[in-house]
C-alpha cells in the first residue's frame, strides 16, 4: 500500500486545485486513525488493468465500498471541473461561485479516498460526457441533478456494508455534503424541490437508497471505463 507516512498528502488537480494538506490534517479531515489506516494497510494490493477496454472490479468488504465511492467521486470530480471551465450561457456569478465551490469538494472528496486506499485504488477512470451539452443550462444542471441524487442514494445504499467505523464516519460525513449539494442543484432547477417525493420517501421521511447493482448502470453512460462491483451485496 502507499506509504502514507510522508509528511504531506497531496490533493491536486492541476486545472482547478492545488492544495497540500499535512498528514495530521488528513487524518482529522478524515476522522481516521492508526486502526483505520491498518485495515487498509494490510490488505491485500490488487494490480488493475488500466486499460478503458475492460472491466474493473472495485473489489470486496471495505476496500470494496471505498473503492465503488472513489469511483463515484472520480466521475463528480470530473464533472464539475468541466462546468467551471466552460461555464454555460447565462450562468451568474454566484452560480459560478457555487459551482466552483462544489468542484474543489469533489476533488478533495476524490484525493481522500485516494490517499486512503493507497495502492489498493482503482485506476483513473475515463469519463464521457458526450450526451451532455455544457453550454446549455438546462442539459447541465439537469446532469448535475442526477449526479448529486443518484451520489447520495449509492453512499445511502453502501455505507452500511461498512465495517470499519472510522469508514463508516467518513462517508457519513462525505453524504451530508453531497446532500448539501443536491439540494442546492435541485433548486436551482425548481425551487423547494429540494425534498420532494422524488428522493424522500414521505412515508418514512428518509432519503431513498440504491445498491451498488442498481447505481453502476445508471452512471454507465458517462463512463468509458467499465465498472463492477460484483463481490458488493
Amino acid at each position: 500500500m502507499e506509504d502514507l507516512q510522508n509528511d504531506d498528502v497531496l490533493i491536486e488537480d492541476k486545472s482547478t486545485l492545488d492544495v497540500r494538506m499535512q498528514r495530521r490534517s488528513f487524518l482529522r479531515y478524515a476522522g481516521a486513525g492508526a486502526a483505520g489506516i491498518g485495515l487498509l494497510a494490510a490488505a491485500s494490493c490488487k494490480k488493475h488493468n488500466d486499460d478503458v477496454s475492460a472491466t474493473i472490479d472495485v473489489g470486496s468488504g471495505d476496500i470494496g465500498v471505498l473503492n465503488y465511492a472513489y469511483a463515484l467521486e472520480q466521475l463528480e470530480a470530473a464533472f464539475y471541473t468541466q462546468v467551471v471551465a466552460t461555464p454555460f450561457t447565462g450562468i451568474t456569478s454566484a452560480e459560478l461561485t457555487a459551482f466552483t465551490e462544489i468542484r474543489d469538494h469533489e476533488i478533495l472528496h476524490r484525493e481522500l479516498f485516494k490517499a486512503a486506499l493507497g495502492t489498493s485504488a482503482i485506476p483513473a477512470l475515463s469519463v464521457n460526457f458526450s450526451s451532455i451539452n455544457f453550454a446549455d443550462r438546462a442539459s447541465v444542471t439537469g446532469a448535475a441533478k442526477a449526479f448529486e441524487d443518484t451520489g447520495v442514494s449509492a453512499y445511502n445504499g453502501a455505507g452500511y456494508l461498512l465495517t470499519n467505523p472510522t469508514y463508516l464516519t467518513l462517508a457519513g460525513k462525505i453524504v451530508s455534503v453531497e446532500a448539501r449539494h443536491a439540494a442546492f442543484i435541485r433548486d436551482l432547477i425548481s425551487y423547494n424541490s429540494f425534498a420532494d417525493s422524488t428522493v424522500v420517501n414521505n412515508t418514512t421521511a428518509l432519503d431513498l437508497s440504491r445498491k451498488p447493482s442498481e447505481v453502476l448502470p445508471i452512471v454507465a453512460v458517462y463512463l468509458n471505463t467499465s465498472i463492477s462491483a460484483n463481490q458488493l451485496p
